[in-house]
């Protein structure tokens, strides 16, 4: 799994936990000693996930521009989901580009959740219009 933006890899991994969700396209999270963390900040925003719990969200800030909430995190999961601690999801609508075993990623329809869809991925998908009472 790789995601670049502005020609600077961001994180490149063989590591990454994938996590399925109802009518979900997977989202990759990778540990966070595969990710240039020195261009993401911290942001004030948080969400909750009935889950998961509270989601923290990053600032990606490189080649000269700052792209809110680009990655999230869970710093304290639920404890089903305590594997993904210290890993880091990027949205794959914020940055340029996304590959899983090379093969280029789409985004989940909407701007709200974070889904990998790649060609063995079949919808429908939660995200677009009207999918967001499934």
């Amino acid at each position: 799994m790789v995601i670049r933006h502005h020609g600077v890899t961001l994180a490149d991994s063989r590591a990454c936990l994938r996590v399925l969700e109802t009518s979900h396209p997977p989202v990759f999270y990778v540990p966070r000693d595969d990710v240039r963390t020195d261009l993401l900040s911290r942001e004030e925003r948080t969400t909750g996930c009935e889950w998961k719990g509270v989601a923290t969200y990053w600032m990606l800030t490189v080649g000269g521009s700052r792209i809110p909430d680009a990655a999230w995190s869970y710093e304290a999961p639920a404890p089903r989901y305590r594997g993904i601690a210290r890993h880091l999801a990027f949205h794959p609508r914020k940055v340029d580009v996304c590959t899983v075993d090379g093969e280029r990623v789409r985004a989940q329809p909407g701007d709200f959740y974070g889904g990998w869809i790649t060609d063995e991925i079949v919808g429908p998908f939660k995200g677009a219009p009207g999918t967001m009472g499934w």
